[in-house]
């Protein structure tokens, strides 16, 4: 059985202070759970997560991460610099950085490639807006971002990364797909992973995952777990969903 995991996305929000209250109240309270998790946060507190979470069950990492090695690539952040963090994920391709920097799923790929080059695991964010859902054309959108990911990574690449499915529609806007909705979009991600001898991989829900709906979504047989979006800037909603995972 693959083991769930719970990641936090804090996207742009936190402060020095915010953090350090939401970080204590998560190590007090998470103990061992069965479930993995970790957050991804803005860059410039990596290192106030890592000084917070060393020795505790929660993982950091990264939201981000650039497809160079370094050199002259202003305002970009290395793969290797968030090793020298100690982060364990880096989100690649969710959709605002798709829709609002118009990175491709080739780009996407490369970034993807370059987090695993470094040891670090990538999780690669697919998903379609509400027009292309409306349009039947969910199971093309995906199978064309994954693919382009696929395409790049050897079989033992492949494996070794994180997969989050994520609808457009229904980030930020109250809208969940329902639990046979998700699955079935998860369901054919898997088949795809496994044609690239990748069927193991974790699959994540990312479409306004709560406390109220965790749990019927994670008991679907291929919701491996959760990219969770505000719910993971409160301590007490964090909580819960990585208790509905355990």
């Amino acid at each position: 059985m693959r083991r769930k995991l719970v990641v936090g996305n804090w996207k742009m929000n936190g402060s020095l202070a915010v953090n350090a209250a939401l970080l204590e109240a998560l190590t007090t309270a998470v103990g061992t759970p069965a479930a993995a998790s970790a957050v991804c946060v803005p860059a410039p507190y990596l290192g106030q997560c890592q000084a917070a979470l060393t020795g505790s069950t929660i993982g950091w990492g990264a939201q981000d991460v650039s497809s160079h090695g370094g050199g002259a690539y202003t305002g970009e952040v290395a793969a290797t610099m968030l090793v020298d963090f100690a982060c364990t994920y880096v989100i690649v391709g969710h959709s605002e950085r798709r829709a609002m920097h118009g990175e491709s799923s080739e780009l996407v790929a490369a970034k993807a490639q370059a987090a695993l080059s470094a040891g670090l695991t990538p999780i690669v964010c697919v998903g379609e807006t509400l027009a292309e859902r409306e349009a039947g054309q969910t199971f093309a959108v995906v199978g064309e971002q994954l693919g382009a990911v696929l395409a790049l990574l050897s079989e033992a690449e492949a494996a070794r990364i994180v997969l989050a499915y994520e609808p457009v529609w229904a980030i930020g806007t109250g809208q969940t797909a329902t639990a046979a909705m998700a699955q079935e979009v998860h369901a054919q991600l898997r088949a795809q992973l496994t044609q690239k001898q990748a069927g193991g991989v974790q699959i994540l829900y990312g479409g306004s995952m709560k406390p109220d709906n965790a749990r019927e979504l994670m008991a679907q047989t291929d919701i491996d777990g959760g990219l969770i979006g505000g719910a993971s800037l409160k301590a007490g909603d964090f909580l819960a969903i990585i208790g509905a995972a355990s």
